[in-house]
Formats: structure tokens, sequence, C-alpha cells
């Protein structure tokens, strides 16, 4: 479940409130909880960068972001050359992106989506213009309810909400949801979508990289997860 973080930033360095998934001279991938932010706002609370500094004592720079509400993979940079590159690698979308969402509906076995997102900022949302030559999302399906199916996304770019407007725009809006549709919200704030793994080649060592975050944990996960046949992974 997901748990917003408006209490004082902790500060034992024996129980670090972010679990890496991933180290190496130039950055880290930790196991983003949702209801944390990516970087620090308005809000004031703890962010990834302050949880990263106060439970592991690293510095870290902002190279993407995940949504407020969204859990799992996220790279941060240790250095200005990791960022420099890191950076330059997500925006030549060099980075496999892939997420797990539980959707609202009947989902299809697999589908590809070509849509254009335009950002509201009035509304702090996207909108989306059916087909054209824009972001490009694949999705298979992993599982199928009676309402609600476990879908694993691929995208291509990472444009602002991207997979939350084009899964709903297609009629599947994402479990929680409620900004692009969904019937209700979620107690905790969440919505039912999880960055689920990252691949990249490293900029500075040639090597392949894959990073799997822990597999979320709410009752809607775990039924859909029983369907699917997937058992609980604590992440690599």
């Amino acid at each position: 479940m997901c748990a917003r973080t408006n209490s004082p930033i902790p500060t034992s360095s024996t129980e670090p409130a972010l679990r890496l998934l991933h180290r190496d001279a130039h950055c880290v991938v930790v196991d983003k909880p949702c209801g944390v932010p990516s970087q620090p706002d308005p809000s004031g609370d703890a962010s990834v960068l302050d949880l990263l500094r106060a439970g592991h004592g690293l510095n870290g720079l902002p190279v993407h972001r995940l949504d407020r509400p969204v859990s799992g993979c996220l790279l941060v940079a240790l250095d200005r050359e990791g960022a420099a590159r890191y950076s330059a690698s997500f925006a030549q979308r060099k980075v496999r992106k892939t997420y797990w969402a539980v959707v609202e509906g009947e989902a299809l076995a697999e589908a590809r989506l070509q849509d254009t997102l335009h950002r509201d900022a009035r509304g702090h949302r996207a909108r989306v213009a059916k087909g054209g030559g824009g972001q490009q999302l694949h999705y298979l399906r992993l599982a199928q309810g009676d309402r609600l199916a476990l879908l694993e996304v691929v995208i291509v770019g990472g444009a602002f909400h991207q997979v939350r407007a084009q899964l709903a725009a297609s009629g599947l809006p994402v479990r929680g949801d409620v900004k692009y549709g969904a019937r209700r919200g979620n107690r905790d704030r969440s919505i039912a979508l999880h960055a689920r793994s990252l691949a990249w080649t490293d900029p500075f060592t040639g090597m392949e990289v894959q990073v799997e975050a822990s597999t979320p944990d709410a009752p809607w996960w775990r039924a859909l997860f029983n369907i699917a046949g997937i058992g609980p992974v604590q992440g690599t």
C-alpha cells in the first residue's frame, strides 16, 4: 500500500527509507514507494533525493521522474557526469521502461497505441489526440479479472502522464486514477501503476544493465498476480 510522507525525514543510517536496487559509481536505482515525490516539491514532504541523503548519505541528481502516486524503479545520478550521460540516454530513448498497470475494464490481449499528447498545465494533466505520429505505447495483458486487468506496458519516450493518459483514452483508466476517469480513488491516494523495470546500456562501461522493482502489495495487485501466476519478487 502507499503512504504519504508528512512525517519528518528519517535520519537513521541503519534503517534507510529507500531500498537500493542497483548502485554503481555514477548512479543508483531506488525502489520508490508510491506517495513519495521524486524530487522536492511545494508540499515540503520528503522526496527521493531527501531520503537518499538521509538514509544512505548519497547526494542524488535527478535524471527522470515518476509521478508521486506511482511506485517502482527510479534512476538517480550520483555526479554531474552521470547526470549528463543518463539524461542523454533517456532523451535519446535508449532506456527501456516497463510498467505494470492494473486498469479498469476488459483489455485486449495486446495492443499498440500511438497518440499525440498535449500537456494542460492549468489542469495538471495530459490531453490525448488519438492517432498521429506521437507517443508510442505497447501493452500485453497478463491477467483479466471481472472488472480489472493486469497489463505489462512498454513506452517509447516518456511524455508527461503518458501511460496514464494513453490507457485512459483507450478506455482503460488505471485503478485509483480519478484524474483520468477511474471510478473511485484509493484511500491512500495511490494509483495502480508500477515502474516494474529499467534496462539500459551503461554509458560508461557499455555493459547491459536491467533492474527490477519489488512486486506491489495491495489486494488488487495480489488478485491479478494470482491469476497470472506471478509470485512475490523483492527486486533486483
